[in-house]
């Protein structure tokens, strides 16, 4: 073993490399423990190993004083896995309750933080963050732009760091653009799935400058089938048989407890998880210093007509 200055490393593995005594030379590098949770569906995951979640968490869990804003139709209040994580609620539908009636959100808020290494359900890429629900989606599963808009504002207002937008029309509208570009401006981060269509026709508010736009892909780093692309999409994520948290009560999808579902939907929320993890990592970066560093280290993917990479949470959070 050799100290040598940090600038002259490679230098200096050449200089020995040259010397016909010396067998082999290379810098001294680090290896991390893994964290595996303990969380007994962890092994149902695939994304999250696909991303390198377990190094991450090597590197920070997050923090809790992190929060992501689910805009979506809810999330189960009483779940094992979620309702110690969530720090406020706010309904803007027409919907009798803040709960989840419908199952997409409790899905989503799963993937993005659930109560991870607590030995029960799931892991959450957020690890400690926490979550805001901000419900926008009725219990049927659709909501008006307005009211999408209003959550987006309110959970800037509100402290989200990060918000998560697992929804989308194919519609563009003033109204919408101006909530995203509000809350970016507050310095959010914004995560929207791309939608569902095998199309690279525009979903918003995936589409708009300030929000991530996030397509699927498989465990094989493939475009998912269903996924939008195009010029206009940012990254990709896990998005098949994504296993995650689901209502403990009927709901409109009709699983229980736990269970996979698939869609851009389930890729954002992996994104969504690791701005969270990034923040947490690095507390004075601004949202473009944590956007340009998810989409800056990622990992290769195939079947897109544009070249974009897979998030790799480890990669994101050295």
């Amino acid at each position: 073993m050799v100290r040598v200055p940090a600038n002259q490393v490679e230098a200096l593995v050449r200089a020995y490399r040259s010397e016909v005594s010396v067998q082999f030379a290379e810098p001294d590098y680090i290896a991390y423990a893994i964290l595996t949770p303990n969380d007994p569906h962890f092994d149902k995951q695939w994304g999250m190993v696909k991303i390198e979640a377990p190094k991450a968490w090597d590197v920070t869990t997050g923090s809790f004083e992190v929060r992501i804003a689910i805009c979506d139709t809810g999330i189960d209040q009483d779940h094992e896995d979620l309702a110690a994580k969530i720090v406020a609620n706010k309904n803007f539908t027409r919907s009798r309750t803040v709960d989840d009636r419908h199952g997409h959100g409790t899905h989503v808020a799963g993937i993005a933080a659930a109560i991870t290494n607590n030995g029960k359900g799931v892991a959450g890429v957020g690890f400690e963050s926490s979550l805001m629900n901000v419900k926008v989606l009725d219990d049927t599963g659709m909501g008006f732009y307005s009211w999408v808009a209003n959550g987006i504002i309110w959970a800037a207002d509100n402290g989200a760091k990060v918000i998560n937008l697992s929804l989308g029309g194919s519609s563009p509208s003033d109204t919408l653009e101006s909530a995203v570009d509000y809350a970016w401006g507050k310095g959010c981060v914004l995560v929207a799935a791309a939608g569902n269509d095998n199309t690279d026709s525009p979903m918003y508010p995936a589409y708009y400058a300030n929000c991530i736009a996030v397509a699927a892909t498989d465990k094989n780093d493939a475009k998912a089938t269903f996924s939008n692309y195009g010029p206009w999409v940012d990254i990709a994520a896990p998005g098949v048989d994504i296993f995650s948290t689901m209502p403990n009560h009927r709901n409109r999808i009709g699983i229980l407890h736990y269970g996979s579902l698939s869609g851009t939907s389930m890729a954002a929320p992996h994104v969504s998880g690791v701005a969270a993890l990034v923040f947490a990592r690095y507390p004075g970066w601004t949202n473009a210093d944590v956007r340009a560093r998810i989409e800056a280290s990622v990992d290769p993917t195939t079947g897109f007509t544009t070249p974009i990479g897979r998030v790799n949470a480890f990669k994101a959070v050295q």
